[in-house]
């Protein structure tokens, strides 16, 4: 059948009109989707900057320990309204403010704030569950200011809480920092506008200062975290070292200077140079620090010890960080730091006493049989 002019006209006409309508589903499905892909990357953005992807709080450490606020406590502190505490939180804040009241001085500044809190934890707090504790297998409330102040056992989380705790009471920012793989935690705080990494747990029994206010390319050494969540941390004049740095007249000076800082048990010391430290400096120094490395290794005194450095650019002049671990004091036996009173052991010789010595004593010679024998035939049947 023929068609008219007229239909063949509206025919191509609907087909042309369809053609518009699909074009213009297809263009409205990709602005759909392209909004919803937006959508999906500010949701994404919104929901890590609120903590449900990488926070500060709420993070679970090695699939047991989870790092919790402490600005429950601390806000207590600053305004003296304790009503809102629980009766673990009231003890908490007792405890915590007892221990500022034994370190903190009046005109001190926050740096010499932060760094007494550091050298009370380094050496008052045992660590995890092994051998230092000072009270044995203790591990109650271990990754909280609880546990840590009144057990003096404590796990990185319980360190990192504790010394955020302590900040935030004396009116320093402080955050709690994860690692990527959330197996250990630390802290940054912030001094003068600028954030230092200060890792107590590391360093707890020794404070050899080494993981003291580090800067992230110090710390990226040896940990991994989200730094795009966490503050950028570039500071250099609050690192222990650096205020306690060294001078050297030029590299060839560099070797006498080690050998004090070993024989001074310093674990970390930086070294600033009179001479400009180009690569052929930098070559060389490096060649002397292998030398060293590899005399201590062979010697009776010193193969113990580990060392490792590297270079820091500070104010466009480079110095050299060196960490030295492995000196004998590097772990402090925790009875040295619990004051026993001098009749306490009469007192458990004659308690033990009253309670067993009804015992009959072993015969003077009864270590004197044939053991051999007895493995022998009675042991062994």
């Amino acid at each position: 059948m023929k068609l008219s002019k007229k239909t063949r006209l509206a025919v191509c006409a609907g087909a042309v009109l369809m053609c518009l309508v699909l074009v213009a589903v297809l263009l409205l499905n990709i602005c759909l989707l392209g909004r919803l892909s937006t959508t999906e990357e500010l949701l994404h953005k919104s929901l890590a900057l609120n903590g449900t992807e990488t926070a500060e709080d709420g993070v679970v450490i090695a699939d047991e320990y989870t790092i919790e606020s402490t600005l429950k406590i601390s806000d207590a502190y600053k305004s003296g309204d304790r009503d809102d505490l629980s009766d673990k939180e009231k003890e908490t804040l007792d405890m915590a403010s007892k221990v500022l009241d034994g370190i903190i001085e009046d005109g001190m500044s926050d740096y010499e704030k932060e760094l007494a809190v550091y050298d009370w934890m380094t050496s008052e707090l045992a660590s995890d569950t092994g051998s230092y504790l000072v009270i044995p297998n203790t591990t109650q409330d271990c990754d909280k200011p609880y546990g840590v102040l009144k057990f003096h056992n404590a796990v990185c989380v319980g360190y990192a809480t504790t010394f955020r705790l302590f900040m935030q009471m004396l009116d320093i920012d402080c955050m709690v920092v994860h690692n990527n793989e959330q197996y250990h935690s630390w802290d940054l705080v912030k001094l003068d506008g600028e954030w230092y990494h200060t890792d107590i747990y590391s360093d707890a029994g020794t404070g050899g200062y080494t993981h003291f206010n580090l800067n992230d390319a110090m710390l990226s050494q040896s940990q991994s975290w989200d730094t795009s969540f966490f503050p950028s941390a570039s500071g250099i004049e609050y690192n222990y070292a650096y205020r306690e740095r060294v001078s050297c007249g030029d590299i060839y000076d560099l070797p006498a200077e080690v050998r004090n800082a070993i024989d001074g048990e310093r674990a970390m010391t930086a070294f600033e140079f009179d001479c400009e430290i180009g690569e052929t400096e930098a070559m060389l120094a490096s060649s002397m620090m292998s030398d060293i490395e590899s005399r201590l290794s062979s010697s009776v005194e010193y193969s113990e010890l580990f060392i490792e450095w590297s270079w820091q650019e500070v104010n466009g002049r480079y110095l050299l960080f060196l960490v030295i671990q492995g000196f004998e004091n590097d772990w402090v036996d925790p009875d040295d730091t619990i004051d026993i009173p001098p009749d306490a052991y009469d007192k458990i010789d004659s308690s033990v006493s009253d309670a067993f010595g009804d015992l009959e004593p072993l015969p003077d010679d009864y270590w004197d049989d044939d053991w051999d024998d007895y493995w022998d035939t009675e042991a062994l049947g």
